[in-house]
């Protein structure tokens, strides 16, 4: 086993990596820019090094740093979390040359599933469904024809990266130039790779991915899906395990493809299928997430495994513990993202102090997070500060739990998608398990906004009350009570009492 894990990330994920670190009893090294320098990661790991200012260009993106902190504390193996440099081939591929073990895929399986266009050419070969599109990275011109030969909408995306970074839908001509260079900004920005690819546009798909595990021994499982069709701008906000429209054929089907993708990219490690289902419940391969996902404590909920573990013992060189047959989904759970935006004002970040924090607890409510009280939450990364996750014997409980977890949990000074959340949890469509990606953005942007109008108008009432009782004060006559220049606090008590009896 590793006697030294660095860390090369940030916020909630690293806690969370240093957390099964120590109960492995592995010491862990983080790295930190900046403007990270009080965060969470930093005073939880064993060791901590400054690598840059806050562009993460500068810090977290910096290969050559993140490789000689680790050679300088003696770390063994680099966890990379999720974002940054985790799907980075050319990241993986330096570790190995260095001799420091990656805790993911190896650089040839993530060249090969990492790159979505390389993974669609490789799914096509293997007989997992795809969604139409390209197989390969485009120039600007070659998606302008592209468009003109598929036909719109389509949907421009990142080849190097997921997390909805680097993604734009495109309705007509008109939108095509902005969108390519508002899509390679973004994927230059967040994965240092600007390439684009185009897909089809799916009318009102389910978002379905499949959690799968395999070791470097060619032994490969899947332990159940997760439904993550709740996003906003492509990115996930809410997701669940077990999907509520998921049968237990589908769910073999499904994880089978899967297995069959990963087998044959010689995939290792910890790692998600992306599909899309449609309507009538058949399902297209999306991508491969080559990394830990956001939402894996969902699957862990329901499956009761420790994922971060699992990827560092198959890192070391261990077999998978677990049979396919040994893998059973028990009740249900779900997360919401917490992220530090205001949702009544087109969810704009909203850095700054938290002063004020109460975490939810109790029976199966857990709460992954980066931040304390006291904590200034900056505003050069993702605005996501921590994940709620609730669990029950059935989604019924898990989203009654999950209500309540919602309503103790208080962050002070900053706005949160917090009542968000809470909207959505009483949405009867959400409930019903009737919603698509297209949830938020066609059937529930408007309920939000008006729910905002609401307690602006409460806000304008309360304001005007404030000052119509502050006014009345104003025109109510004083005592005027002039204490003596000398004699005893208890003197001048009772004098004072005195008055007012009078």
């Amino acid at each position: 086993m590793f006697k030294k894990i660095l860390i090369a990330n940030r916020g909630e994920i690293a806690v969370r990596v240093i957390r099964a670190c120590r109960e492995m009893e592995i010491p862990t090294v983080a790295v930190y820019s900046e403007a990270d320098r009080p965060s969470l990661h930093v005073r939880y790991a064993d060791e901590a090094f400054c690598i840059g200012p806050p562009p993460s260009t500068e810090s977290y993106l910096a290969m050559d740093k993140i490789i000689e902190v680790a050679k300088k504390t003696q770390a063994e193996a680099i966890h990379p979390g999720y974002g940054f440099l985790a799907e980075n081939a050319a990241f993986a591929g330096l570790c190995e040359r260095e001799g420091i073990t990656f805790i993911g895929p190896s650089s040839k399986a993530m060249r090969v599933t990492g790159s979505k266009t390389s993974a669609r050419t490789l799914a096509k070969e293997v007989g997992v469904p795809v969604v139409p599109g390209t197989t390969h990275d485009l120039t600007d011109e070659e998606v302008a024809q592209t468009a003109a030969e598929m036909g719109y909408p389509i949907l421009i995306k990142a080849a190097g990266g997921g997390g909805g970074k680097g993604m734009r839908i495109v309705a007509s001509d008109e939108e095509l130039t902005s969108a390519i260079r508002a899509a390679r900004s973004e994927a230059s920005s967040s994965f240092g790779d600007p390439a684009i690819y185009v897909e089809k546009y799916l009318q009102r798909p389910r978002h379905i991915e499949m959690q799968i595990l395999g070791d470097k021994y060619g032994d490969v499982i899947y332990l159940g899906e997760r439904e993550c069709s709740i996003q906003r701008r492509h990115q996930k906000v809410i997701e669940e395990s077990p999907s509520p429209i998921i049968t237990p054929d589908l769910r073999r089907r499904m994880g089978e493809a899967a297995v069959a993708l990963a087998k044959a990219s010689g995939y290792n490690n910890a790692g998600t299928m992306e599909f899309l289902v449609d309507q009538d419940r058949s399902f297209y391969f999306l991508e491969v997430n080559a990394r830990l996902q956001v939402e894996h404590p969902v699957t862990e909920m329901v499956t009761g495994i420790d994922l971060v573990k699992e990827q560092i013992l198959i890192a070391a060189g261990e077999k998978l513990r677990y049979r396919q047959e040994d893998i059973k989904l028990r009740g249900a759970a779900i997360e919401c993202r917490i992220y530090a935006e205001d949702p009544d004002n087109n969810f704009m970040p909203s850095p700054g102090k938290i002063w004020g924090l109460r975490s939810p607890g109790g029976p199966g409510v857990r709460d992954e997070s980066g931040v304390y009280e006291g904590y200034e939450v900056p505003l050069y990364y993702d605005p996501l500060i921590s994940k709620l996750v609730a669990w029950g014997r059935d989604r019924e409980e898990a989203l009654e739990r999950m209500r309540r977890a919602l309503r103790e949990y208080v962050i002070q000074g900053i706005k949160t998608t917090i009542p968000f959340h809470r909207r959505v949890l009483e949405d009867p469509d959400f409930l019903k398990g009737d919603f698509d990606t297209t949830f938020i953005e066609t059937r529930f942007t408007e309920r939000v906004a008006t729910g905002a109008r609401r307690h602006q108008e409460v806000a304008l009432i309360a304001a005007a009350i404030h000052a119509y009782l502050k006014e009345k004060r104003a025109e109510v006559p004083r005592p005027q009570v002039t204490a003596p220049a000398t004699g005893s606090p208890w003197k001048m008590a009772a004098r004072q009492d005195g008055l007012r009896r009078r």
